[in-house]
């Protein structure tokens, strides 16, 4: 075994390997040729003395040795980027490729918003995002696939740290002619006796959603489990019952044949933070983040975001639902 001959370049190779499970496609995210990234891969698992890939003519599959290999060539190149950052200096913490998560019920009503100015503060940031399932997206940052996730706290984690950003208010989106939609606000007490869509299992929403329900005596419609916000706008506009959505979907969701109404009670509202793993090298570069996200979430909302302190907070921390 010859650890000194192995690469930077074939600790990339066999990573974005992993990431693809093919070849051609693993070579296209290299930007070099197939048979280059296949011969040293071949070399590494010479200068090892084991074989990391098992080799299909359809796919590739990484061995049980092979994933730990992996596991652990995510930690090098992350360390190696990091490397990287702290000399280019303090000055600009954002810079270079960035990996974050993001849950189904904030991306696309928090990205939009975010985006823009943050590529005019950053221009050197190289933003990759993942929109994923709670579950998911703590899986990725573990492996190393992500640098951070925008998350609904609380998780269950205790490899994880977070900061608290904001905590984004409960909406009811009603059709046109429902009777609580003469109200002003809607309390928790109000859903009693009224049918409420949720989302499908597996989303954070959900199982606050079913936590409000369940206090307010609503009627949860068993038959209809959507895998958007999208879809429930749709449900609720045909009449089927009402939802509940965050502050931030508000002017995307509500329309001519809805009625959103702000939801009052002690826990009519979730909690966002930023997570990242407890030794992620860059900590001052999910500060500067986090700090740019409250800066910009108050704009996109409809008046009631409030703002956490931006201090970090240890995990682990009793979980509400999947995400």
């Amino acid at each position: 075994m010859d650890l000194t001959a192995i690469t930077l370049t074939e600790l990339r190779y066999l990573v974005a390997l992993a990431d693809t499970g093919h070849f051609g496609k693993a070579a296209a995210k290299c930007f070099v040729t197939q048979p280059t990234l296949s011969t040293q891969l071949k070399k590494l698992e010479q200068n090892l003395g084991v074989q990391l890939i098992e080799r299909d003519p359809r796919c590739a599959r990484l061995t049980a040795v092979g994933h730990q290999v992996v596991a652990r060539a995510r930690v090098i190149l992350e360390q190696v980027q990091a490397i990287g950052e702290v000399a280019r200096g303090q000055a600009e913490p954002l810079t270079g490729e960035f990996r974050l998560g993001v849950i189904p019920t904030l991306g696309p009503y928090l990205l939009p918003q975010l985006l823009r100015p943050l590529e005019s503060r950053f221009p050197r940031l190289q933003l990759v995002v993942v929109e994923q399932l709670t579950a998911t997206l703590i899986d990725d940052l573990l492996a190393h696939r992500l640098d951070a996730a925008l998350l609904a706290l609380p998780v269950d984690e205790d490899s994880l740290q977070t900061i608290a950003l904001f905590d984004e208010p409960f909406w009811v989106l009603l059709p046109k002619q429902h009777m609580l939609t003469r109200r002003k606000h809607v309390r928790e007490a109000d859903l009693e006796g009224h049918t409420v869509l949720l989302l499908a299992e597996g989303h954070c929403l959900r199982e606050q959603a079913l936590s409000l329900c369940s206090e307010g005596h609503a009627a949860v419609a068993a038959d209809f489990r959507a895998s958007s916000l999208e879809t429930l706008r749709h449900l609720v506009s045909a009449g089927y019952g009402c939802t509940l959505i965050p502050e931030l979907a508000v002017p995307r969701l509500r329309d001519s044949s809805t009625v959103a109404k702000p939801l009052v009670g002690e826990r009519a509202h979730r909690r966002i933070g930023l997570f990242w793993r407890r030794s992620y090298p860059r900590p001052e570069a999910i500060m500067c983040l986090g700090d740019f996200i409250r800066e910009h979430v108050v704009r996109g909302g409809v008046g009631s975001i409030r703002l956490t302190p931006l201090v970090a907070e240890d995990q682990p921390l009793a979980s509400l639902g999947a995400g």
